[in-house]
Formats: C-alpha cells, sequence, structure tokens
C-alpha cells in the first residue's frame, strides 16, 4: 500500500539531510525538519520521529535480516575511517553475485578517479547482502517482499522510497562501527534515488553513479541542492544575504576585465520550470508557454526524458524550430538530462516549448520529466566559463533567490556532473575529518642493535621504537601518487614537554640508554590544496603515548 505520511514539525537532533525523503532533481517532497551534518547514532529514529506515528505503527523492534558481508575498499580500521555499507534489495539469492558485482562497480565509480578520489584513504566500502523473495523494486507504491521495501510512487522514474525503514535500522546497527552510511541498493536498472537516513539508489549503468554521487553529497557534507526548482538551500555552498560574507569568499575568482574589487552577482534569470512528469502520446504534444524580456543576450533549454533511446521517436520545439535533440548513446529507455544552449537572445513576449512524440510504440514508457529556461547575459554580465567562482543565482520552487559558488561545476547542480566544485570538496573533506584521526595508531617495540668487537665477539643495546601510523594521505599514499604534490604531513614529536627537533617530519623515533621512559606527544598537521579555510583546526591531529618500561629489562 501507498506510505501516506503526515508531518509533525519537531526538529530531531542528529539527523542530516535537509529532505528525509527528498526527490533527486525533481519537485520535493516537503519536510518539516532540517538538522546537522552528524549521521544519528540509530539510523532510524529521524524518520520514526519526524513521521507521525500513523505512518509507522510502534511494535517491537524488528531483528537484522541475515547478512552476508564483503570488504569492496578498505582503507583502515573501521573505528578510524567513515564506513559506506551498501545493503541488498530485490536481489534473489541466486542474484547475490550480480549484487555485489554492482555495489563493487559503484564503489569504484565515485571513487576511483573522481569525486571521492581524494579523500578515498578516509572511507571503506562494504557490501552486505540479503536475500529478496522477489527480485526488482515496487511500483504504483506497492513494495515487493523484499528486507527493505524499496518502491516507487508510480510509474515515473524519480523517487525510490523504503517501507522498512526499521529493517535498514536493524541492519545497520548490526554492523557496529561498520556502518556510518548505509545506501538501499535496489536491483532496478532505471533512474531512481532518495536521500534521507538511508541513501537510496538503483543499479542502473548510466544513473546510479550520480545519483549515489549526488545524495551522498547531501548526507555526508551537509549541504541543500544547487538546482534550480528545489527548496533546500543551505550549507557552504549556498548563500542568501549578500550582505553577510560568503561561505565561500576564499575561493572567489577575479572578475575578468573589471576593476571592482567587490564581487557581482551573475545576471540570469530563469522564466520557465516546470516539472511535468507526464507521459507523451502522438495525438496530443506536450506543450507550455513562457514570457522573455528579450533582455538577455543567450538561453539554455534544458530538459529529462525516460522511455526515448532514438532521436527518431521525438521532436523537441522552440517556437515551432526542432531543436535537434539526440539522446545520450546507449541509454536506453533510462531517464537522461538534456542541455541545448543557444548563443542568441530571446525576442521579448511570448514562447512556446513543444515536446512531440512521433513513434507510437513508445507510447506507455516515453515520459518528460522536467524542463526549463534559462537566460543570461552576455559573458561580460554573466561569467559562463568552467572554473570560475562567484556568485550565481538560484531560483527556487517558490521563486526565491538564493546563490551558489559557480556556474555549473559542481554534481550538486547537474547531476550528470561527476565531480564537486572547490566548495564541496572542501566541506567534504572537513566533514569527514571531524569523524577520522589523522593518527590510526602508535606502535611500541624494542630492538637490539649489535656492535661487533672482533670476528668472535659483539656487544650492543636496546632501542626503544615508536612507529607513527599515519592515514595514507600526502607522501603516503599509494592511490593517486598525483595528488601527493599537492599534499603534505607536518609531524612534531615531544618527550615531556621538550621538541625533539631530531624527529620532525619522521614517523618512526629510535631512543637508547635511559631516555626511553616518559610521555610522548606527537602532533600531526596535514595540508591539501583542496582545503583553504580550517577554523576548526580539523586537519590537525594529536597523540600522548607512554612509554613505561625500558628495553632490555
Amino acid at each position: 500500500m501507498l506510505l501516506t505520511f503526515s508531518l509533525v514539525v519537531t526538529a530531531i537532533q542528529g539527523c542530516y539531510a535537509s529532505g528525509i525523503q527528498e526527490v533527486l532533481q525533481g519537485k520535493p517532497i516537503h519536510t518539516a525538519t532540517r538538522t546537522v551534518a552528524t549521521r544519528p547514532s540509530s539510523p532510524g529514529k529521524c524518520l520514526r520521529e519526524t513521521f507521525a506515528p500513523a505512518a509507522f505503527p510502534q511494535s517491537s523492534p524488528p531483528s537484522s535480516p541475515p547478512l552476508t558481508v564483503q570488504p569492496l575498499i578498505v582503507s583502515g580500521s573501521a573505528s578510524n575511517r567513515v564506513n559506506l555499507v551498501f545493503f541488498s534489495d530485490g536481489y534473489l539469492l541466486d542474484e547475490q553475485g550480480k549484487f555485489f558485482e554492482d555495489a563493487a562497480r559503484l564503489a569504484e565509480d565515485i571513487s576511483g578517479n573522481q569525486t571521492f578520489s581524494t579523500v578515498r584513504p578516509l572511507l571503506n566500502f562494504w557490501a552486505a547482502f540479503s536475500p529478496s523473495n522477489e527480485s526488482g523494486i515496487g511500483m504504483n507504491g506497492i513494495p515487493k517482499d523484499t528486507p527493505f521495501g524499496l518502491f516507487r510512487d508510480g510509474t515515473e522514474l524519480r523517487a525510490v522510497y523504503y517501507s522498512k525503514p526499521e529493517v535498514a535500522e536493524a541492519a545497520c546497527s548490526s554492523l557496529g562501527e561498520q556502518c556510518d552510511y548505509p545506501i538501499l541498493l535496489g536491483n532496478d536498472p532505471y533512474y531512481g534515488g532518495l536521500g534521507g537516513d538511508y541513501t537510496v539508489i538503483t543499479s542502473s549503468l548510466a544513473n546510479g553513479p550520480l545519483v549515489l554521487r549526488h545524495e551522498l553529497g547531501h548526507s555526508i557534507i551537509d549541504v541543500g541542492e544547487e538546482y534550480d526548482g528545489g527548496y533546500a538551500y543551505f550549507g557552504p555552498n549556498a548563500a542568501h544575504d549578500l550582505s553577510q560574507p560568503l561561505p565561500w569568499a576564499h575561493w572567489l575568482s577575479p572578475i575578468p576585465h573589471s576593476e571592482v574589487a567587490a564581487p557581482r552577482v551573475e545576471r540570469s534569470v530563469m522564466p520557465l520550470q516546470e516539472y511535468a512528469w507526464t507521459m507523451l502520446s502522438t495525438s496530443t504534444p506536450w506543450s507550455t508557454n513562457f514570457t522573455s524580456s528579450g533582455a538577455y543576450s543567450r538561453h539554455l533549454v534544458r530538459f529529462s526524458l525516460s522511455g526515448l533511446p532514438e532521436a527518431s521517436n521525438l521532436k523537441v520545439l522552440l517556437d515551432g524550430n526542432d531543436l535537434g535533440w539526440i539522446p545520450k548513446d546507449g541509454i536506453g529507455l533510462d531517464r537522461w538530462h538534456y542541455d541545448i544552449f543557444h548563443n542568441y537572445d530571446l525576442s521579448p513576449g511570448q514562447h512556446e516549448v513543444k515536446f512531440a512524440l512521433v513513434n507510437s510504440e513508445r507510447e506507455g514508457t516515453a515520459q518528460l520529466c522536467s524542463v526549463e529556461i534559462i537566460e543570461y547575459g552576455n559573458e561580460d554580465e554573466f561569467i559562463s566559463t568552467p572554473g570560475h567562482y562567484g556568485i550565481y543565482p538560484t531560483f527556487s520552487e517558490a521563486n526565491e533567490t538564493s546563490y551558489r559558488p559557480t556556474n555549473e561545476d559542481c554534481l550538486m547542480r547537474i547531476v550528470t556532473s561527476p565531480n564537486f566544485c572547490k566548495v564541496c570538496i572542501e566541506g567534504l573533506w572537513l566533514s569527514l575529518l571531524r569523524r577520522v584521526s589523522l593518527i590510526d595508531d602508535v606502535k611500541e617495540a624494542c630492538e637490539w642493535r649489535p656492535v661487533p668487537l672482533t670476528s668472535t665477539t659483539q656487544e650492543g643495546s636496546w632501542i626503544k621504537t615508536l612507529d607513527l601510523q599515519l592515514v595514507p594521505l600526502a607522501q603516503f599514499r599509494s592511490d593517486a601518487p598525483e595528488v601527493e604534490r599537492n599534499e603534505s604531513y607536518t609531524i612534531t614529536w615531544w618527550k615531556d614537554r621538550r621538541v625533539l627537533k631530531e624527529f620532525t617530519n619522521m614517523t618512526r623515533i629510535e631512543v637508547a640508554g635511559d631516555h626511553q621512559l616518559g610521555t610522548y606527544s606527537i602532533s600531526v598537521k596535514f595540508s591539501t590544496d583542496e582545503v583553504k579555510v580550517d577554523k576548526e583546526k580539523l586537519l590537525s591531529s594529536g597523540i600522548k603515548y607512554t612509554v613505561k618500561s625500558n628495553c632490555g629489562t
């Protein structure tokens, strides 16, 4: 049955993400709360307390489904890493291998060469399999017989919901410190996702990684949207009052050909945005009108479609002119987002955008998901160059304006982009380092150092060694040597409050004789060009270690 949620206006401490049931790149379902960045120790608590009891009747706590856990990417101990776990939903027992392959592909996709690649040493990825009695995910609001009951509200390729948050909570909790961010992976080949206590994604080859990146951005960094037409704009990538300091002021680019030092708002407007979610038919093309002021030099037609694998299936027209839409290669029936840019102005007055289905065989699957028109000033008024950081307006569903750092450099705005902007990357580092110490461990040992006297006799002494084990960043990276050049560790040792200068920037010290005993303090500072401002000193860690016995005694 379709779940109906009654909202209560109560802030739940420890619940992250603005939209508990957020719809990716679509008109969101409103929730009454938005709170802090850390994932609660009891994940499902947010949902059960945010929504009225009618949505989740109180009963005895369920037990976790049986789980077969495999490591995917492990960079260190679960106790000092942020752990992301894929949980299976809609995979039959004989599809266990497919689940592990899907999870491994997704983990590698987002952490291999982009998105989370530079922070990969701070992360562990795991996969936890539990068999389902039915394959796939539910449709039309009806879950299938699966561990977490994933389902779509209708048939549209939009949000995928979960009907058993209490089971997801039990599954994550059963893994203890090995589960920080649970990801419910639905066995479905098409677009869909959700943010909140449990990130929901599908195994879509084209869209699974895109949805995962975007939703983890919400969950881990605690940032809101950057795309137009949403409702949750918050975090380091959002500004609302330009009389206050910009959260990304330290990333601002100079404005070319300008003598004005103060940043400006880039000039753009959005005369049309509509989330149509309509099935297309050959008998009646879908169309809508919008009005342009004619005061902007350039414009963009942005839309998303599903169920349309061939260009011959559909015509997209602006004022009767065919825009020459071509589907993404190999997209099949899956959803995709398209941009058609024109470097000329729209005339003042009313305009029409139309989507005309040509192939009747696509009726019942062909769908227009969303459409918008954005107008821009010329390049002197609106800098569209990738890599420029400024003040770009974003327009909410209520037509309220907030501001973002870049035009379209960030996957929080453009879901098809594989990368965060610098502002979000900085936020990602800071968020992860709130949970991870740069110091993994200190190992104490004794070593015998022989000193030969003659060919038949020798003496020697015992040496106390302390080995500092760090998270493998900077010069200790093995995964991305090209990143190493932009990072460094600074290491300082003290013994009984005296700096041991001879061991500066060393991870191993050796002490002989009577100087072994005492308390050693170690300070570690990490530097990366991806973090410019660290107000909380999160890129620093320290530890005290006491040596209580001499070697050889």
